[in-house]
């Protein structure tokens, strides 16, 4: 009884409603709020995602400009990348295609 009597004193004495409004204006801005921590820890993973996606579309892109330049100056490239990719071939020959 002695106990009960001294944690409510504590409380009294510690405890206000402008603590409890305080306490609870936070929590509602820390986790509730539209800019909560989590939304933005969710935001943050989700623009490292997509500057990854960036960097690798941004290589892809690079290499199809080099491609397409090699494609427009050199003419044996040009015909490796027809002959392998497009199985053309020219009229006198005969071409065999070998599968893994």
């Amino acid at each position: 009884m002695n106990t009960l009597k001294a944690i409510r004193d504590w409380c009294r004495r510690y405890i206000s409603l402008t603590l409890i409004a305080v306490l609870a204006f936070m929590a509602f801005v820390l986790f509730f709020n539209e800019n909560s921590v989590m939304k933005g820890y969710e935001l943050n993973r989700e623009i490292e995602r997509l500057k990854a996606e960036i960097k690798e579309n941004t290589d892809s892109m690079n290499y199809y400009l080099h491609m397409n330049e090699l494609l427009r100056t050199d003419r044996e490239t040009m015909e490796r990348v027809v002959r392998e990719q497009y199985h053309m071939q020219r009229d006198n020959e005969d071409v065999y295609v070998f599968i893994d």
